[in-house]
């Protein structure tokens, strides 16, 4: 108990300094813009938190009982995606796509166009399918591990293939995934800075541009550290707290 007494007395201690005799006077100035950035990037994290989970459900089922075609193709993209940097990926997909699509006519025309003459849908693409092959392989050994005897006995109950797999087999995967998935999304959201190297304004590009306009390095990247770790702590206890209410199926 001292010691751990020790340790938050030194805490408070620096952290006192850090407030204190650091200079922290741009901070009101750049307010509007870290909100801005800052809900640029939750955006970014949730959205494609939600498409690539929708998309790793199949993923993960298929490698599982899919036929084994589907199974190779699902297999092989998580193969290549988790095989090669994320940053690749994001370039090969704003640069190859953006340059592609501004090939044709058609699209230019189209009202599809303004989007994608923006730089977020392609981090938004990225992202997603980077979180998709991670969760796909990890939703793969959560339906695997659900017990072959449970299944069987949801379908000698009566129960079609359908609701099979609602009621019995993917909540039993989930709530076995959910441990999983809580340190996924974390890693997702530290993933989220890259999205500044293709010119989207997430809350790190906003750090980046106080930093070169105030000549200062410290105290916006430690503003930055506190708020992942705000952001961390906050997913860490929201998860933890699903984790006792997602049903096990049981």
């Amino acid at each position: 108990m001292p010691h751990r007494l020790a340790l938050a007395a030194l805490a408070l201690a620096a952290l006192a300094a850090i407030l204190t005799q650091m200079d922290w006077t741009w901070l009101p100035a750049y307010l509007p813009k870290i909100g801005h950035g800052l809900l640029v990037t939750l955006t970014l994290l949730g959205s494609s938190i939600a498409a690539g989970l929708a998309l790793a459900l199949p993923l993960g089922a298929v490698q599982v009982a899919g036929p084994a075609p589907l199974r190779w193709l699902a297999a092989g993209f998580c193969t290549v995606i988790r095989g090669t940097p994320l940053l690749l990926q994001l370039w090969l997909i704003y640069y190859g796509l953006g340059a592609l699509f501004a090939q044709f006519p058609e699209i230019r025309g189209s009202w599809l166009w303004p989007y994608l003459r923006q730089a977020w849908p392609y981090g938004f693409l990225t992202l997603a399918l980077s979180f998709a092959a991670y969760e796909g392989e990890v939703m793969r050994g959560a339906f695997a591990g659900v017990p072959r005897g449970e299944l069987e006995a949801a379908r000698a109950f009566g129960m079609s293939p359908p609701k099979v797999f609602r009621r019995v087999w993917l909540p039993r995967a989930m709530h076995r995934a959910l441990p999983t998935l809580a340190g996924e999304i974390i890693l997702q959201l530290k993933a989220t800075p890259l999205v500044a190297t293709i010119t989207v304004t997430d809350l790190y590009a906003v750090i980046t541009r106080v930093r070169q306009d105030t000549y200062l390095t410290y105290e916006p990247l430690l503003l930055l550290i506190a708020i992942y770790l705000c952001l961390s702590g906050t997913l860490t206890l929201l998860l933890r707290w699903m984790e006792g209410r997602v049903p096990s199926g049981r």
